[in-house]
């Protein structure tokens, strides 16, 4: 039997935007991540907590601009959204999207193309 698991974390982050069009100094939010999985048994969820767990780990309390996946992109909360995304299908799982929320009334979603 499948079914779709999400998951929600915190975590801390700074960034600031220098791309034409796009400038803002360095500031810092308080983000939230929830990611949802396709699973095929409970036997899963523990692979899905470590992932989504060590992609949080990775950037918390990170200068997001420095982190190599993030070079030359402005990291904004879309850009975070596809890079968990990908993350999580790098580690053999089937996420079937990634919200990330930057600020309380701003949330981008990244998700697979069927649904």
């Amino acid at each position: 039997m499948a079914y779709t698991l999400s998951l929600r974390r915190v975590f801390v982050a700074d960034h600031f935007h220098d791309l034409p069009g796009f400038q803002e100094d360095r500031h810092g939010h308080n983000w939230d991540i929830e990611a949802a999985v396709s699973l095929t048994s409970d036997a899963e969820e523990p692979a899905f907590a470590a992932a989504l767990d060590a992609w949080v780990q990775s950037i918390d309390y990170r200068l997001l601009n420095e982190l190599p996946p993030l070079a030359g992109r402005n990291p904004t909360a879309e850009v975070l959204a596809e890079q968990a995304f990908c993350y999580l299908k790098g580690a053999a799982l089937e996420p079937r999207w990634v919200r990330i929320r930057e600020k309380a009334n701003y949330w981008a979603l990244c998700r697979r193309g069927e649904d």
